[in-house]
């Protein structure tokens, strides 16, 4: 972080907090986010509403990104939203703007824990007891799903013209349609989504991203949700779909709960907090669809660093897990191969 960001953030939180002065002791960029850039900042305050020291995380837009990821404006609503709800989330505490950072940013106080995946699901040490923590995981997806369209705070959310499924399969078709290389593996996927659709009766506010390695957890357990940049009005077994799909349990693919616990765990979490025990058969249509959507976002991570728009060794490999998707997609639909 400049020097100059530095100086201008001090006085972007300086008038926030109604402080005497805000100094900026330490800023280090967070690893991860491939689609944000994610701040740890160390505050001293003297005077105001925040008076003292204070972890907290400032989250910016990357140099490129994914179209379809909301804006900071947007994800800092969603948090605020999320976290009224009583979901785990970090505190959001200042939403700012271009003109502070450079680019467009929010601060929410610091979570403690890891949220590296593959960490999560091997070291016995992190999250405590794995089924506890899966069930946890289903009561914090309950408390997401009460919130329900419509909301004046979250008017940005687009009500999808179709259902969520058949609206998500246009976007992948258009997606590929526009494409230089074809994947006929893809497109059969695609196909099966569409002829599998489900009719979606209720719609409520769906993270769309949650899974492993995209929560916190310290030793005795969950610490924060993160990553909201794709949450949308959708189906609430889109959620537990992707949180179940094969592809995001870090190797432990006999976890099918996120690679950390089983199925029974999650929908006894989320039973209890929603009154609503879903069909473990209805869930396995979302299953499929985080592959193919997976594979979709694993493809435009790849043109960014392609483009040239952000060169980067992290998002030239995620493109090349696509193979490994589309095998699981045929694998999924019946498809038989050698």
């Amino acid at each position: 972080m400049q020097a100059e960001q530095k100086q201008a953030l001090e006085v972007f939180l300086a008038e926030k907090t109604g402080a005497a002065s805000v100094q900026v002791q330490s800023a280090s960029l967070l690893s991860g986010g491939a689609i944000q850039e994610n701040w740890l900042l160390g505050l001293r305050i003297e005077g105001g509403s925040h008076q003292g020291e204070l972890d907290c995380v400032l989250r910016s837009d990357a140099p490129s990104g994914v179209s379809a990821s909301h804006s900071r404006a947007q994800e800092f609503a969603l948090l605020k939203a999320a976290f009224a709800a009583g979901v785990t989330v970090p505190e959001p505490l200042w939403l700012g703007d271009k003109s502070v950072f450079g680019r467009h940013f929010f601060i929410m106080r610091r979570a403690n824990g890891t949220a590296a995946g593959y960490r999560i699901v091997k070291e016995t040490a992190l999250g405590g007891d794995k089924e506890k923590l899966t069930e946890r995981i289903g009561e914090e997806m309950a408390r997401l799903h009460s919130i329900v369209p419509p909301r004046a705070d979250l008017g940005f959310l687009k009500t999808p013209a179709l259902s969520p499924a058949l609206q998500g399969v246009k976007e992948f078709r258009a997606f590929l349609d526009a494409h230089h290389t074809a994947f006929p593996a893809l497109e059969w996927g695609i196909r099966w989504l569409e002829k599998h659709a489900p009719v979606t009766k209720v719609l409520v506010l769906a993270h769309r991203d949650l899974r492993t390695g995209n929560y916190m957890v310290d030793e005795n357990g969950l610490t924060a949700v993160l990553d909201w940049e794709f949450a949308a009005w959708s189906d609430r077994l889109e959620d537990l779909g992707w949180f179940c799909a094969r592809c995001w349990r870090f190797g432990r693919f006999e976890k099918e709960a996120g690679g950390i616990g089983s199925r029974t765990a999650l929908l006894d979490g989320y039973e209890r907090v929603s009154g609503i025990r879903p069909d473990p058969a209805a869930i396995f249509f979302w299953e499929v669809y985080a592959h193919v959507r997976w594979a979709i976002i694993a493809l435009q991570q790849g043109e960014r660093h392609v483009s040239g728009e952000e060169p980067s060794l992290e998002l030239a490999l995620t493109a090349h897990i696509v193979p490994e998707l589309e095998l699981e997609i045929l694998r999924m639909t019946g498809v038989q191969h050698a």
